[in-house]
């Protein structure tokens, strides 16, 4: 797929995030939803990512407790994506894997749901 622009880009994350179920998104909490061209390593493998500590792997978390976040790649989706429709799919799917993540929802449960 072609190029868009960043904030057309973080546009469609924000749509697609919106458009999630209640249920999926309304438990979320302290976290952070941003968008970069492509992971560190500058690879296009990685579609998004999730940094922090999984609801099921936490002791204690209170105040002052720096945000989870959520990634998103620009460079790596548009990659993937045949055309605009199939990159807002590909964001939608990507939304959703790295949120399962952060309810302690591994890659293998992942791929047994079909959303991995």
């Amino acid at each position: 797929m072609h190029d868009i622009p960043k904030d057309e880009f973080e546009q469609l994350v924000i749509d697609e995030l919106d458009a999630l179920p209640d249920e999926m998104v309304e438990d979320l909490d302290n976290v952070v939803f941003v968008t970069e061209d492509r992971p560190e390593d500058g690879s296009l493998d990685l579609l998004g990512l999730y940094e922090g500590v999984a609801l099921t792997e936490r002791d204690q978390y209170g105040f002052g407790e720096l945000p989870d976040r959520i990634v998103l790649y620009r460079e790596p989706l548009l990659a993937v994506a045949e055309d605009l429709d199939d990159l807002k799919d590909q964001i939608h799917v990507t939304l959703v894997h790295e949120i399962a993540h952060y309810f302690g929802i591994d890659d293998d449960q992942l791929h047994e749901l079909g959303w991995a």
